[in-house]
């Protein structure tokens, strides 16, 4: 790994040069898909298949929120790449979470070479916990990528701590499973559940699946009630890449033209800012 991860760093320090040179979004797409398959290279092997299906979701979101230098504090980011990406990218990276899932009884994230070795700081706490790591004012973006719907708790609080420590401009990025998506309105009248499998609720002592999915208007009214200001909103199918064959061949089939319509889509993304 450490061999991996070196050439990986030495590979981006290359790549970093060239992308301020150019300088625009193509470069920036590239030089994350490239990072990224190296970067998988010192993952586990049981987690390889799924980070490399989660390459370009990784690369959209650090695409919609990269600044250089700036202080990022992620919310509930796992084991996954996008904090390490940042991180290795020139940013600041804080992955707050309580690794708590049934992922991180086979995988600790201190095992991860890649997250220390390209200076992801790691919190461990509750979320509702999370913003007494930060001062006011302290971080240029928070983000949280499919986590609310898994908190038994409001998001109230935990959100009103990132408009208290984001700068003022500063940026507040949160992703989440579309509650009403195209095929929840197709499968529900057909009988069939949207919730969560029976074996993920009844068995395990705790309950770490869905509790609930928010449609579009919740995110922004959440926004709008903690005192952000709306900057953008998208609409993404990344749920059905990791299906079988014939629902990857569906999404493949349908994903572009939903994206015109987030609030069809399997994913809801909702980009808000702390006014200057």
């Amino acid at each position: 790994m450490a061999k991996d991860l070196s050439s990986s760093i030495e590979f981006l320090a290359v790549q970093d040069c060239v992308w301020k040179q150019r300088g625009n979004a193509v470069t920036l797409r590239s030089d994350l898909r490239e990072f990224m398959k190296r970067l998988i290279d010192g993952y586990p092997p049981g987690l390889h298949a799924h980070e490399l299906i989660d390459i370009d979701r990784i690369c959209f979101q650090v695409e919609r929120i990269y600044q250089p230098g700036g202080r990022l504090a992620d919310l509930g980011g796992g084991l996954g790449m996008f904090t390490p990406v940042c991180a290795a990218f020139g940013m600041r990276a804080f992955l707050v979470d309580d690794f708590a899932d049934r992922v991180n009884a086979d995988y600790a994230i201190e095992d991860f070479v890649a997250h220390q070795g390209l200076g992801v700081h790691v919190i461990r706490t509750p979320v509702l916990e999370w913003g007494r790591y930060f001062e006011s004012d302290s971080l240029d973006i928070v983000t949280s990528f499919d986590s609310l719907e898994h908190w038994h708790h409001s998001p109230r609080p935990v959100f009103a701590e990132a408009f208290r420590v984001l700068k003022p401009g500063g940026s507040l990025l949160i992703s989440a499973p579309n509650a009403v998506n195209l095929a929840k309105r197709v499968s529900v009248p057909l009988g069939r559940g949207n919730w969560s499998h029976f074996e993920d609720w009844f068995y395990p002592e705790t309950f770490r699946a869905h509790v609930r999915e928010p449609v579009l208007a919740d995110l922004l009214r959440m926004v709008d009630e903690l005192g952000f200001v709306k900057g953008g909103i998208w609409g993404r199918n990344w749920a059905g890449y990791h299906g079988g064959r014939l629902k990857r061949a569906l999404t493949r089939l349908i994903d572009h033209p939903l994206r015109a319509r987030p609030t069809l889509c399997s994913d809801l993304y909702v980009l808000a800012q702390k006014p200057a």
